[in-house]
């Protein structure tokens, strides 16, 4: 797509009005929702692996309906960060070159898989655990809509979360653009019941298929989303 199209585009999403907003943030997480069980389905049924757990976890009411709250919390979400931006708190620069928006991403990337490791460690005190993040682990294996189990508080803290780093600096549009895809694509990938990394994976610091799947076994190990690098740094590595 040529710049001026990409700046025409950019400026016509700047000037949407609330009512627009709105029905943006519903149609985009709404997509990035089935965009999630549409990449699980298709690589549950295509890949040739055995699958890491004998069987998936049977998905419930339960699951339906948290999925359905957490869809719901992540377009409010979007929407406070749209609200923090038009009031000035949140910058983005629609100005780019391939490599700044690499940087970029590769730089959000990094620190929010840092404070997710954080936060996952935190999520997993005894009293925490109880009250918020027992429900996800209920998914001993794992089934299409894992991901998106959480208690509304969880989603509402990684969501804040994700609004502090992006307010922290003027990244490029493009930039976090890329991040909510790779976040989904990454949270898709690791709470598959197949191993989609090819072995090498298993060596280097990404956080595999296997690498989460293993967290959900082992309760005390492997709080890293992205990387393994911080479990490997604090000794929670398994």
């Amino acid at each position: 797509m040529p710049n001026a199209q990409k700046m025409n585009l950019i400026a016509i999403i700047e000037n949407f009005s609330t009512k627009t907003w709105i029905i943006f943030s519903l149609i985009s997480n709404v997509f990035l929702f089935l965009l999630s069980i549409s990449l699980y389905v298709f690589i549950d049924k295509s890949c040739r692996k055995n699958k890491l757990q004998p069987l998936d976890h049977p998905i419930n009411r339960s699951d339906i309906y948290l999925s359905i709250l957490t869809v719901s919390l992540n377009c409010l979400l979007m929407l406070l960060a749209v609200y923090l931006w038009k009031q000035g708190f949140l910058n983005w620069k629609t100005h780019h070159s391939v490599i700044t928006t690499s940087l970029e991403t590769l730089a959000i990337i990094f620190i929010m898989d840092f404070l997710m490791y954080v936060f996952h460690y935190v999520a997993h005190t005894p009293i925490i655990y109880k009250l918020l993040h027992r429900k996800h682990h209920e998914h001993n294996s794992t089934n299409y809509l894992s991901l998106f189990v959480l208690h509304p508080f969880e989603t509402v803290g990684f969501g804040l979360m994700m609004i502090v780093v992006f307010s922290s600096y003027s990244f490029s549009v493009y930039a976090l653009s890329l991040y909510i895809i790779i976040n989904l694509i990454w949270g898709t990938l690791g709470h598959l019941n197949r191993e989609f990394f090819p072995k090498w994976a298993d060596y280097s610091f990404l956080g595999t298929t296997k690498f989460h799947n293993q967290h959900h076994q082992y309760e005390s190990r492997n709080f890293g989303f992205y990387t393994s690098i911080w479990d490997r740094l604090f000794g929670t590595y398994k």
